[in-house]
């Protein structure tokens, strides 16, 4: 039997999570150079969130019907590279809008077709093979890191203009890896007995409350994805050290996914998620309140390690559980439409409006409720699951 593609796998996570990493981060410092508001720039980031309201679930049903996951997410890299080339200044009303909203149709498929085809090889009757995912998921945490350190230095050499350019550097080097993975992974998905419909599962009680923790913990994240950036600039803090700030949270992130993916098999999934939504409560309070304090900002963004890591691989676990065989890429997109396009919808338009009345504090105290709600909803899961078995 061939080895799986393992090596191709995490140079796909890599390299995705390098352009996401990098986009996420300086993007906000772009479109205030072209004197963008904080409104609109909250408005522009949430299009990436509108789009996984519909993206990911269109992607998802086609690599379900056609069993062609590879040819696909070779398609949506290639799409997204060339999007990227229209990203570019212009005084034409609306341009630089539509050239966003367009790249995020595109690469909104890679991580739901990617998912799907490597769930795969992870999925077996005990279960989901954690560790393994772990040290793959491990390789885009180190893409991103790598890209919003070293892209920090680079856009402080050669001024924040050169951004678009870097975008389009970067999905060159995806369409690589994404040429890499083998054309056997792009095979007709197997049915299996019983499986019913999506919406037959969706409409478990247990399910939604699991979206419903998913929803809440992500919308809290917004804030980060959206605004720490401009947040810490409005602090005083460089670009560079922006960067450094970010590779904080993703290094306790590769830390995990490398040494602390075995502990997720310790916990229920369901109390995986309660302690991350616990920890995001402390974190979006700490950095609403004591974000000029650099010892506490980086003790904040420490806790990505579970907020993020381990609740996104909680997450992966209880999703092969839900959503098996067929299902599995439908699954994945649901993940990415109710967990992060909803959630991202409602956190860069809310955050925008609270940001141009009451400041970016007030973006990070609201986090801090989301938060709150999610912690409930994660009892309520866990409650749902015990219930049932």
């Amino acid at each position: 039997m061939n080895r799986p593609p393992w090596a191709a796998f995490a140079a796909v996570s890599f390299t995705y999570f390098a352009s996401i990493g990098f986009f996420t981060t300086y993007a906000p410092l772009w479109f205030k150079s072209l004197g963008y508001s904080a409104l609109a720039i909250g408005v522009i980031s949430s299009l990436q969130a509108w789009t996984r309201v519909f993206v990911p679930y269109a992607w998802g049903w086609l690599a379900d019907h056609t069993g062609r996951r590879v040819w696909l997410l070779r398609a949506a890299a290639a799409a997204s590279l060339v999007m990227s080339a229209l990203l570019q200044p212009s005084h034409a009303w609306g341009w630089l809008p539509a050239c966003v909203f367009l790249l995020f149709i595109c690469n909104g498929g890679v991580v739901p077709l990617s998912e799907s085809a490597l769930a795969r090889f992870l999925h077996t009757d005990g279960g989901m093979d954690t560790r393994r995912y772990g040290r793959i998921r491990v390789w885009g945490s180190i893409g991103f890191i790598l890209a919003v350190t070293l892209a920090g230095f680079l856009l402080e050499a050669a001024g924040i203009e050169a951004f678009p350019w870097v975008v389009s550097a970067m999905l060159v080097l995806l369409c690589v890896a994404a040429a890499r993975l083998p054309s056997r992974v792009d095979t007709a998905a197997e049915p299996t007995a019983e499986e019913g419909s999506v919406w037959q599962v969706v409409r478990q009680p247990r399910v939604l409350w699991f979206f419903a923790t998913i929803f809440f913990t992500v919308l809290g994240h917004t804030s980060l994805y959206t605004f720490l950036s401009l947040y810490l600039d409005e602090l005083g803090y460089g670009k560079a050290v922006v960067g450094l700030v970010w590779a904080v949270s993703v290094l306790a992130e590769i830390a995990f996914f490398w040494m602390g993916a075995n502990w997720v098999g310790r916990l229920e999934p369901a109390r995986w998620l309660w302690w991350a939504a616990v920890l995001c409560v402390l974190r979006f309070a700490a950095i609403a309140e004591f974000g000029e304090h650099m010892v506490v900002l980086v003790a904040a963004q420490l806790l990505h390690a579970v907020t993020f890591a381990a609740q996104h691989a909680a997450c992966t676990a209880q999703l092969g559980a839900f959503f098996p065989g067929r299902l599995r890429g439908r699954g994945q997109a649901l993940y990415a439409v109710l967990g992060y396009g909803l959630s991202g919808v409602v956190g860069g338009l809310g955050g925008g409006l609270l940001t141009q009345h009451l400041g970016f504090k007030s973006v990070f105290w609201a986090a801090t409720a989301s938060a709150l709600i999610a912690v409930v909803c994660a009892q309520q899961l866990a409650r749902h699951l015990r219930d049932q078995g």
